[in-house]
């Protein structure tokens, strides 16, 4: 479905992502991890065209996004930090966002009404709250059935509540041919929504594997625990 093929980024002297090559599939949720400083926010702003490449192609469902933006009406775009209109309300920014996108009639409300996002509907943007953002966010990346979610650090200021409802919905969004990449150094998270592991270090993918694969080479159950296994045995073998 997205397919890197080569990607080269560096900003000035400095590579931030050398010769990425990664092929993400339908029915995958793929949890996107490494140390701050790796890459992953880069990798996610390529893939939406907001950065681009010196070297190598982005494709998806196999037609360059080079030069169009089509694509991004399948992708639902959960930023780490939001920034809306300071002066909208709650209910303005969803009404521009159905009206943007009129044509679109498959609607996905399931977060919207268990965020109670139409109680806030009056409240200015600028004066929700971190987690309010964030629901607000997550409802919107859902609400028009995108195939492809892209989360970035989607569970950072909610409440456990709310954390809750949203790894559920995300569990049962997998399937039905979508793809889900979710960013995140909240690793306990991952472990009941991801089917696949992306570690990046130094803007370098050290692997890309099934879960269960992984949980089959290190014994391991727990993301966190994983991922330690598997850096230390790479440790062990330099």
């Amino acid at each position: 479905m997205i397919k890197l093929d080569h990607i080269y980024k560096s900003f000035g002297r400095i590579p931030v992502l050398k010769d990425i090559f990664l092929d993400y599939g339908q029915n995958q949720a793929i949890g996107l991890i490494g140390p701050n400083g790796s890459g992953k926010s880069t990798l996610i702003k390529i893939i939406l065209g907001m950065v681009l490449p010196q070297k190598g192609e982005v494709t998806f469902d196999g037609k360059p996004i080079t030069g169009q933006s089509q694509y991004r009406r399948h992708i639902g775009y959960m930023p780490q930090m939001s920034r809306f209109p300071a002066n909208m309300t709650v209910s303005q920014l969803f009404h521009m966002m159905k009206k943007l996108r009129k044509d679109e009639k498959q609607r996905d409300l399931d977060l919207y009404h268990a965020f109670e996002i139409e109680q806030m509907g009056s409240k200015r943007l600028e004066i929700l709250s971190g987690g309010m953002k964030q629901k607000v966010s997550a409802a919107l990346a859902f609400l028009f059935d995108p195939k492809v979610l892209v989360l970035d650090e989607p569970t950072a200021g909610l409440d456990p509540i709310a954390n809750e409802i949203l790894k559920e919905k995300l569990q049962k969004s997998l399937g039905n041919d979508r793809l889900i990449l979710i960013s995140s150094h909240i690793l306990n998270d991952l472990d009941d929504i991801i089917t696949h592991v992306c570690y990046l270090m130094e803007g370098e993918v050290k692997f890309f594997k099934p879960l269960e694969q992984l949980r089959a080479e290190t014994a391991e159950n727990r993301l966190n625990r994983i991922i330690a296994q598997v850096l230390k045995q790479e440790k062990n073998h330099v």
